[in-house]
């Protein structure tokens, strides 16, 4: 469960932040995972209290949202859900497929007073 060292990572990524601009208390945490993430979000919600806790994210709320996964395919230039048609081209059936997003994994948001 890899997670957990992501999550480490995270918090001192936003501590810095915290420092640096002199925040002394976050509400809200924001995620944004890629559906093709090998980050699984229920671990990361189930995960989250023990990651922050004793740091200036302790007591705030992590917020996921969860980018889809979208593919190119290099035959009929048709831009398409991944998932949704299983990497197969919905108009021509083709498996030529370039992904164009679903892999991200972004802190988009830290809410503070």
């Amino acid at each position: 469960m890899h997670e957990i060292g992501v999550l480490m990572e995270v918090v001192k990524s936003v501590e810095r932040y915290a420092a640096e601009n002199e925040v002394e208390s976050i509400v809200t945490l924001v995620l944004q995972i890629g559906e093709l993430s090998s980050m699984i979000p229920k671990y990361m919600k189930s995960l989250y209290p023990a990651a922050v806790e004793g740091t200036i994210l302790d007591g705030s709320e992590l917020d996921i949202e969860i980018l889809p996964a979208n593919g190119l395919c290099k035959s009929c230039n048709k831009v398409f859900k991944f998932l949704e048609y299983e990497g197969r081209c919905p108009i021509c059936n083709g498996r030529n497929i370039e992904v164009l997003s679903g892999k991200e994994f972004f802190i988009k948001e830290i809410v503070c007073y």
